[in-house]
């Protein structure tokens, strides 16, 4: 399996990362659907040639709609993201928190809004991209690499959804869900290990950290 002919969204991709990884999924020949909260900022996405969509990736309701709009979809990746951070433990204020907080939402939204169409799917997959910040918490990160630990924990709830459904279908695993662990993001990198989420079996693939 491959790339080639899937539906894969990427919801909040108005970033580099999402206009990098749109153009590798489209030349692999995928169709991409990407999703951003403001028509101008997703422009340069549909010159890429991507399907654009106004819509709000934190929210469960809009990318509900969005689901119901579109007629079957392979993958969904969140890319909703930023970084606030410093000052030590006592610099970890509650607005820099609130300003993380989208990231976790659109890990939520999506992952319940795309559960059926990616089960669905003859090979679905969610993946979110996560960082090493997690496995070493630093005191000048802290809300950063909390709101990361939150994300990878519900993305193997996700995993874990899917393997469930499948063993109580008494069917095989289809579906997986993958966090992509970055140290700083690579767009090129990130691109690439989209575009090889088909590479390997779902049920070997299922609730696994993948190194970028």
């Amino acid at each position: 399996m491959n790339a080639a002919g899937r539906t894969i969204v990427l919801a909040g991709a108005t970033s580099d990362a999402g206009l990098v990884a749109a153009s590798r999924l489209l030349t692999a020949g995928a169709r991409v659907v990407a999703t951003g909260r403001s028509a101008g900022r997703l422009e340069p996405l549909r010159e890429a040639g991507a399907q654009v969509e106004v819509a709000d990736a934190t929210s469960l309701e809009s990318m509900a709609a969005l689901a119901a709009r579109l007629d079957g979809v392979d993958a969904v990746i969140p890319l909703v993201g930023g970084w606030r951070g410093g000052g030590g433990l006592s610099g970890q204020t509650d607005a820099d928190f609130d300003a993380l907080m989208p990231a976790l939402q659109a890990v939520r939204a999506t992952s319940r809004a795309f559960d059926s169409a990616l089960q669905a799917s003859d090979a679905g997959r969610f993946g979110i991209v996560s960082s090493t910040a997690v496995a070493r918490p630093l005191a000048g990160g802290a809300n950063y690499a909390a709101v990361k630990a939150a994300s990878e924990a519900w993305t193997r709830a996700v995993a874990h959804g899917f393997a469930k459904a499948a063993r109580d279908a008494q069917e095989p695993l289809r579906a997986a869900s993958v966090v992509f662990r970055v140290k700083a993001l690579d767009p090129e990198a990130l691109a690439a290990a989209a575009v090889a989420l088909w590479d390997t079996d779902a049920a070997e693939l299922n609730d696994t950290m993948i190194e970028l």
